[in-house]
């Protein structure tokens, strides 16, 4: 059973880029323990909507509370903020020089001020839950494109943030390495993570959501269970979509 505790609370958030209006007052409530995916075209705000959370993108006019915290221009809410909030992008953004024992435990050591050790024996637990422990020691370059963005999972889950980001995770892998990250992101997701996940992944959503939301022209277009939006949909430009996917 959900928690129905808010934890993300984003309200007619407007951002523009100059004169495109690319979030055009999108509202969205996430509870604790929620996991809500994103859908929708290319170029419809998605990953612009879920950048907000963690102010990897300004947004002009709304408003973003996350965790109680009030999203503002205020460094100390934003640095708060980022630390309660991990994030795994469509690139794996791993530093190459470093190993991936030490990518995983530069934030740990440097934000939350931890002991290396303390990092270190973290850092080998998530390793093993993501899979490739015996990869500790090697550099990004000698991984595989899913054995990275594994990595990439670790490294955001190494600052034990209360919610998860993931903006099209598996978009950049060769289709044999899609279902290695998504067995990783199912078991975060079993385990209560709070989730939102920007992905053309029809058959996690409809596995792991527990909403799926169409995104279209900076517009929210639908939010329904994964049953009701893909066997059930209520808009025009759901049925359009999904003609386009399924």
């Amino acid at each position: 059973m959900l928690d129905q505790q808010p934890i993300i609370i984003a309200e007619n958030v407007h951002k523009w880029y100059g004169q495109f209006h690319v979030l055009q007052g999108v509202s969205l409530t996430v509870n604790r323990g929620e996991v809500v995916v994103l859908m929708g075209p290319s170029g419809s705000g998605k990953s612009t909507f879920i950048r907000t959370f963690n102010a990897l993108e300004e947004y002009q006019q709304g408003k973003i509370v996350i965790d109680g915290i009030t999203l503002s221009h205020d460094l100390r809410n934003i640095d708060a903020i980022r630390k309660e909030v991990g994030m795994v992008f469509q690139q794996f953004n791993l530093f190459p020089h470093l190993t991936v024992l030490q990518n995983i435990t530069l934030a740990p050591i440097w934000v939350r001020r931890w002991a290396k050790g303390k990092a270190e024996e973290l850092a080998m637990q998530l390793l093993e839950r993501v899979g490739i422990l015996e990869q500790a020691h090697k550099y990004p370059g000698q991984l595989s494109g899913g054995q990275q963005q594994r990595v990439a999972i670790a490294r955001a889950l190494a600052m034990q943030p209360k919610i998860m980001l993931f903006d099209e995770p598996t978009s950049a892998l060769d289709p044999e390495m899609v279902r290695e990250v998504l067995d990783v992101m199912r078991s975060l997701a079993r385990d209560g993570m709070t989730m939102v996940v920007v992905t053309h992944e029809v058959g996690f959503a409809r596995e792991v959501a527990d909403r799926v939301i169409l995104m279209d022209s900076g517009l929210l277009v639908e939010s329904a269970t994964p049953d009701s939006f893909f066997n059930k949909p209520q808009e025009e430009r759901t049925r359009k979509f999904l003609s386009q996917i399924l």
